[in-house]
């Protein structure tokens, strides 16, 4: 695989330098791109330093600690599109991704691949990102649907079915586009790596699987729990 340099990589950045040129044109929210722009190589360089320090750990404490980080921080992001209701629905939207992902990990690392320890940092920590990461999106998305249709005095149940729906979209959109349009990140990773691309398949369809159980189990238990906060009584 080729090493990147830092310099290699600010390439890659004249892209979304360019859209970032047509927000600012377009008086659009041009700094919440770059703060997340920003916000994004500050995090993943801080984590590729990090990661070295975990994937040494002979502990699965560590490991613990990190998965609980990453929840915390998944279950405050899912709610930036419902920001005013974020404290009150936050333990709500870090309980449904912690259930609906961490049954997912669960069974994918410790049946699936059965990991040996079980707590494999070089798996468990890129699994658990996918999975939270994916299931809070979805809930973000459920949370502005079901926001925006009791808004237009739409029922709960007939609201929920819709967020529902549309938390999945993504995720079904990626389901008919792999393999077609796309070779998602894991797949990528492992034929440059030089695994075997049939290996890679079955690695990616794992990924799939667990990224839409994840996500639809998590949405439905969201949108449970918050059913007492949106019914007016």
């Amino acid at each position: 695989m080729h090493t990147l340099s830092l310099f290699d990589l600010l390439f890659a950045f004249i892209p979304a330098a360019i859209v970032i040129g047509v927000m600012i044109y377009q008086s659009l929210q041009y700094k919440t791109a770059l703060y997340a722009m920003a916000r994004m190589v500050l995090q993943l360089l801080l984590i590729g330093y990090f990661l070295i320090y975990i994937f040494k750990a002979e502990t699965g404490a560590v490991v613990l600690l990190v998965l609980a980080v990453m929840l915390l921080a998944a279950g405050w992001i899912s709610l930036r599109t419902v920001a005013q209701q974020r404290r009150t629905l936050y333990l709500k939207a870090l309980i449904s991704i912690s259930v609906g992902g961490g049954i997912t990990l669960i069974l994918v690392t410790q049946v699936v691949i059965g990991l040996d320890p079980w707590y494999q940092p070089s798996y468990m920590i890129p699994l658990a990102g996918m999975i939270f990461a994916n299931a809070m999106t979805a809930i973000s998305l459920a949370a502005e649907r079901l926001s925006s249709e009791l808004t237009n005095d739409v029922n709960y149940t007939q609201a929920s079915t819709q967020a529902y729906q549309a938390s999945l979209i993504p995720v079904i959109n990626a389901l008919f586009a792999v393999g077609l349009v796309s070779l998602p990140g894991m797949m990528t990773g492992q034929i440059l790596s030089g695994v075997s691309p049939l290996i890679a398949a079955r690695y990616q369809i794992m990924v799939m699987a667990m990224i839409f159980g994840a996500s639809g189990l998590s949405v439905l238990l969201f949108l449970q729990l918050v059913k007492t906060n949106f019914i007016r009584s």
